[in-house]
């Protein structure tokens, strides 16, 4: 990116059928947000056209064949596809999955290209997408897979910070699927996150137990006890400032999450609820730990909405700020730790 160019940033579109689409273009009509971004959205012309007509939104859109032909002050469309599926509202079909993914890949590879900066990602219906060539439960697997790094699920507002140890997989396989590595690997990407990410020189970081009340000394599960207080103590006797397990069902309630700086919670609705209780609108979802930037709102296509105008953009927009100062974070980062002797010597004038 040149020094002056500002953050161009991509959107795939998600399924048209949802409200992805409604809360991207929402964000963009205040003629504000392009002072902060150049947005590049991954779709086509006759759908973004379809949906300034139902929603009654005025923006300028420019399209281009290719996202580095962006233009500065306009919202840009990039065509993904000739083939495009009609919008029906609240309905999972399988063209609207189809292109969902056609817009994602199509995003994801203009973010390997550094054609665009960072990627914001709109809500997908996880049943509509599978095919044979897209065999993911969601957004982060893949790009796990396509962006290097290890990815760890990160909730994030201003206030609260919640990664997940497990993410996408069932309740009945979480016990089995936290091991010391696991652990081990989570914590250092959520560190490291926090330092590069969010400037955080030291941070603080909690583990919620995996079973009711952290196993009660292994009365309710031994996992606590054999698996995550060991590497708890390996860690933090390393320094990593790390704690726990702390009992899930009072650790939020009591305000004990306010006394760190994230949250390692050991599964999915484990570490959601509450984090979605308590920032539902406000928060958002990052895939740290990859070598690019993904935000996502932290809703999905709630399809009993779509197509209403009633949709409200409020994480999206959350998506797009956070997804521009983590950048931001992470390039200055990035210039202060690449020859640290040699920016005190350009301070000091030498």
């Amino acid at each position: 990116m040149k020094e002056n160019q500002k953050i161009r940033l991509g959107i795939s579109i998600g399924d048209i059928n949802g409200i992805g689409c409604e809360v991207a273009l929402k964000t963009f009509e205040d003629a504000r947000m392009l002072d902060f971004c150049t947005p590049v959205l991954f779709a086509s012309n006759k759908i973004v056209s379809q949906q300034f007509k139902d929603f009654g939104l005025d923006i300028k859109f420019n399209g281009v064949r290719d996202a580095d032909q962006a233009l500065e002050g306009k919202v840009n469309i990039v065509n993904v596809s000739k083939d495009v599926p009609s919008i029906q509202y609240g309905q999972a079909t399988k063209e609207a999955g189809e292109f969902a993914i056609t817009s994602l890949k199509a995003a994801v590879n203009a973010l390997k290209e550094n054609k665009i900066d960072v990627l914001v990602t709109a809500p997908i219906n996880k049943n509509n997408i599978q095919s044979e060539d897209f065999k993911f439960p969601g957004h982060t697997d893949f790009l796990a897979q396509e962006l290097k790094g290890e990815s760890l699920m990160f909730m994030v507002t201003n206030e609260l910070r919640v990664g997940l140890l497990t993410d996408h997989i069932a309740v009945k396989d979480v016990a089995k699927a936290i091991t010391p590595k696991l652990i081990r690997n989570k914590v250092a990407t959520m560190e490291e996150s926090l330092k590069m990410d969010f400037g955080i020189r030291k941070p603080k970081i909690a583990l919620l137990g995996i079973n009711p009340h952290s196993g009660d000394n292994g009365t309710i599960g031994e996992e606590d006890d054999k698996i995550l207080k060991p590497t708890i103590k390996e860690l933090f006797d390393k320094g990593t400032l790390v704690y726990g397990p702390y009992s899930a069902d009072s650790f939020f309630g009591s305000d004990n999450h306010k006394n760190f700086d994230a949250i390692l919670a050991a599964y999915h609705d484990q570490g959601l609820i509450p984090f979605k209780t308590l920032s539902f609108g406000k928060g958002v979802n990052y895939t740290a730990g990859l070598n690019k930037v993904r935000t996502s709102p932290d809703h999905g296509t709630a399809y009993e909405i779509a197509g209403k105008g009633k949709a409200d953009d409020s994480s999206f927009k959350e998506a797009v700020f956070t997804a521009i100062q983590v950048f931001r974070n992470r390039t200055e980062y990035q210039e202060l730790t690449e020859n640290p002797l040699k920016k005190q010597k350009i301070k000091r004038g030498g």
